[in-house]
């Protein structure tokens, strides 16, 4: 009975901390793997209309949230994966109770999706925009280390919330690197002005069709 407590959990206890914990840091390396495959089956599916490898990057998606909240997260292919990637680096601990909670969200998502694509073999803008936020949700986590979902479990947990992040989850003042200035946020105003003029004035430009780099070398030899 105890074998097969400790195999369906989630979380493990490490000593020092006193709710089970993961290591963010596999957490995000996996979400960086999943965010690719399914950027690269939805370029796919809008460049040539081949829904083939969606189906099967969904299907993966789906049976790996499964594993991590149904069974252990210690099981699921794409975290012991992340695990492999970052085995020299230091954890980083984080609670493990939003970090479920985040990936329920996930697993409803994940289901719907396979659900409309692989079941009812459709396509519509519901599931262009849960496939969205899906991938919102993974750019999030693997780009700036920030878990959409523990926030909104913050918001229903507010008093139960340990071992976040970057420590986010405990008011403290921010350190003189951390803070930003007038006229650093200036600088952000000025360069989106700035991409702005770029798209006026060189739009027409830049909308030309590439040649043949081949082609310009010969053209520029003959003459």
């Amino acid at each position: 009975m105890n074998k097969v407590n400790k195999t369906i959990q989630f979380g493990e206890h490490v000593e020092g901390y006193n709710i089970p914990v993961l290591n963010e840091r596999e957490i995000r390396a996996a979400a960086g793997i999943l965010f690719l495959i399914m950027f690269i089956s939805i370029l796919v599916v809008v460049f040539t209309s081949n829904f083939t490898m969606l189906k099967y990057a969904v299907t993966i998606f789906l049976t790996d949230i499964i594993i991590r909240v149904l069974i252990n997260p210690k099981f699921s292919p794409f975290l012991i994966l992340g695990r492999l990637i970052v085995r020299k680096q230091v954890p980083e601990y984080v609670g493990a109770p939003q970090k479920k909670f985040a990936w329920i969200i996930g697993l409803v998502l994940s289901s719907l999706i396979f659900f409309l694509s692989n079941v009812v073999n459709s396509y519509g803008p519901i599931t262009a925009l849960v496939c969205l936020i899906c991938l919102v949700f993974l750019f999030w986590e693997t780009a700036f280390g920030i878990c959409l979902g523990c926030k909104f479990y913050s918001w229903f947990y507010k008093d139960k919330v340990q071992y976040c992040p970057g420590e986010i989850c405990e008011l403290k003042d921010r350190q003189d690197i951390q803070k930003t200035s007038k006229f650093q946020k200036f600088i952000i105003f000025g360069f989106i002005l700035y991409i702005l003029i770029i798209i006026f004035l060189f739009n027409e430009t830049f909308s030309e069709h590439p040649n043949n780099l081949w082609d310009i070398i010969n053209d520029t030899v003959e003459e």
